[in-house]
């Protein structure tokens, strides 16, 4: 079974950065999709950004030009680069990989951002 472990979260002020890092147990070439989401209490989980097979990004329109996702598949890791972050970033992060037939989640890290 594909294990994903997010790591990075944390408190940061205003207009800081933070980087989240996407271990993965598996090789992460065979998804179609890998992506960012976040949930925020009382919210519904949302997509937050996503990089294809064939390296192609998107994001959400709240964090476009502000993050970054890559990856790197020599080390079967996906980044999020968040820049210039806002108090209403604050949320749980989760990493998810994805193709056809399955889905798998990470367990989430914390990005607090205080005003």
């Amino acid at each position: 079974q594909v294990q994903l472990v997010e790591s990075g979260g944390g408190l940061v002020q205003a207009g800081g950065s933070l980087r989240l890092s996407c271990a993965v147990s598996g090789t992460i070439s065979r998804f179609n999709v890998m992506g960012w989401y976040r949930r925020a209490p009382g919210k519904q989980r949302e997509l937050v950004a996503r990089i294809l097979r064939g390296g192609n990004t998107s994001y959400a329109d709240s964090v476009k030009d502000r993050f970054t996702i890559s990856r790197d598949n020599a080390k079967n890791t996906v980044y999020l680069q968040m820049n210039s972050l806002k108090p209403e970033d604050t949320a749980v992060y989760y990493c998810n990989a994805h193709d056809i037939m399955s889905d798998y989640w990470g367990q989430g890290t914390q990005v607090t951002v205080s005003s």
